[in-house]
């Protein structure tokens, strides 16, 4: 079995939902995340603030961040066990992040740091 990371992607981390929202986003996420947990395939997650971020360059440059030419955000991360890409995908399927308009989640696999990935 191997491990991924789910990097779920808002279009725009600028955009405020309001408290009612919130709930309702953090219901979800909680009841898909418990589905997973359920399967034992949970193993970590968490959640970003969007109140800022800096980049750090080479030469010690330091930047407001992530880039200023676009408004996609990383809002945060999951790592999940999966016996596929497929099933890791499946996972990401089912995020509630998706229901905004352009959202995405990206799925990774994680490197063992014993040599067997390429």
């Amino acid at each position: 079995m191997e491990e991924y990371m789910l990097i779920l992607r808002h279009q725009d981390g600028a955009k405020i939902a309001s408290p009612e929202q919130m709930q309702i986003w953090m219901k979800q996420t909680m009841d898909w995340i418990g589905a997973i947990s359920a399967k034992g395939k949970f193993v970590s997650g968490t959640g970003l603030l969007f109140d800022g971020s800096k980049v750090v360059w080479p030469h010690g440059v330091v930047t407001d961040g992530p880039f200023g030419e676009i408004k996609e955000t990383i809002g945060g991360q999951m790592i999940v066990k999966a016996d596929s890409f497929d099933e890791a995908v499946e996972f990401a399927k089912g995020c509630p992040v998706l229901q905004g308009e352009g959202n995405s989640v990206e799925v990774r696999r994680i490197a063992k740091n014993d040599g067997t990935h390429k």
